[in-house]
């Protein structure tokens, strides 16, 4: 990982396997909505192989036709959000992430989740005054892989950072190839959804979990 020793940097988080387990409060309104609208809901390790995906192209995935997407991701998101905070927890770590990479840089969320969702589970869990800014999936046109999330984010955050200064932390090639696409440092962690072997096919940056990661950030840093 070679890092350029100015002082400013922006850290971009993902959210879903990043710094969350959310696992069973997806599965669980997944399968609600597939039960409310007639669709026979798909087992959790196959389900887990798609998260960090669009709602739209999960749905999609498992059945769904795209003139039903929008009753699927209504009942899906009112389940979501009776459960979200009981049934979410953050990673281990990711709090002590969160606080170093605060104060090497200005942090943001990247997520194909709602901001308006990530937000509220953000405040519950005391974290949410870390961040700068969180792009969800309502504020692009085209979410990850599409570097568009990325870009937003710096540039609500401070569009003058020098890009090898900016980095993207994330748990799926989705999140890798959206920094790659926007010409950022990508970072890949083992910590959530995606297999580790597809990770490490397209990234050299691999870590255990976001702890790791910031604490090499910090060191390159140093060096």
């Amino acid at each position: 990982m070679e890092i350029n020793l100015a002082t400013q940097k922006i850290i971009l988080f993902d959210l879903d396997g990043t710094l969350i387990d959310s696992t069973q409060a997806i599965f669980e309104s997944f399968c609600n909505a597939c039960e409310t609208n007639g669709l026979v809901s798909p087992d959790l390790q196959e389900l887990k192989s798609s998260i960090g995906h669009t709602l739209e192209d999960m749905f999609l995935r498992f059945g769904a036709k795209n003139i039903d997407l929008e009753a699927f991701i209504e009942s899906y998101r009112q389940h979501y959000f009776k459960i979200c905070f009981e049934k979410t927890n953050m990673l281990p770590n990711a709090t002590k992430s969160l606080k170093l990479a605060s104060k090497l840089g200005k942090i943001g969320i990247v997520t194909t989740k709602t901001a308006l969702y990530s937000r509220k589970i953000l405040e519950y869990f005391g974290v949410l005054g870390y961040f700068e800014t969180i792009v969800g999936i309502e504020d692009v046109k085209f979410p990850k892989p599409h570097k568009e999330p990325i870009l937003k984010a710096i540039e609500r955050i401070c569009p003058t950072v020098s890009l090898d200064n900016i980095f993207m932390l994330g748990d799926t090639v989705l999140d890798i190839k959206a920094a790659q696409n926007a010409g950022v440092i990508p970072i890949a962690l083992k910590s959530g959804y995606g297999k580790e072997e597809d990770l490490r096919e397209i990234c050299d940056n691999v870590f255990e979990d976001a702890l790791e990661a910031i604490m090499q950030i910090q060191k390159c840093s140093h060096n």
